[in-house]
């Protein structure tokens, strides 16, 4: 399975960049099958700052991970394509 995090906007304070969210996506693909999740975190002024302008995707991506239980939501995009290939329902006629 690979799985990709992304960044998809950032809200901060005008006056100073601080960022205050970080909006997320996930996305998994596994043999043709795919799964997706999005999600916020928020963040408060911490001591250390990074200047808005010199942030990159991989430092925001860690900030969010290190607030998230990654295994639980990479365990459920796994759960979801699992579901995908082997589906316990179905729909339809029979005509």
């Amino acid at each position: 399975m690979n799985i990709t995090w992304t960044i998809s906007q950032l809200d901060r304070q005008t006056s100073d960049g601080l960022v205050t969210t970080a909006h997320y996506t996930v996305n998994a693909v596994d043999d043709g099958y795919s799964a997706g999740s999005y999600g916020t975190v928020g963040f408060e002024r911490g001591e250390s700052f990074i200047a808005y302008a010199s942030l990159t995707e991989g430092q925001v991506i860690a900030w969010v991970k290190n607030k998230l239980d990654v295994e639980a939501i990479e365990a459920g995009l796994q759960a979801q394509i699992d579901a995908q290939k082997n589906p316990v329902t179905a729909t339809g006629v029979p005509w």
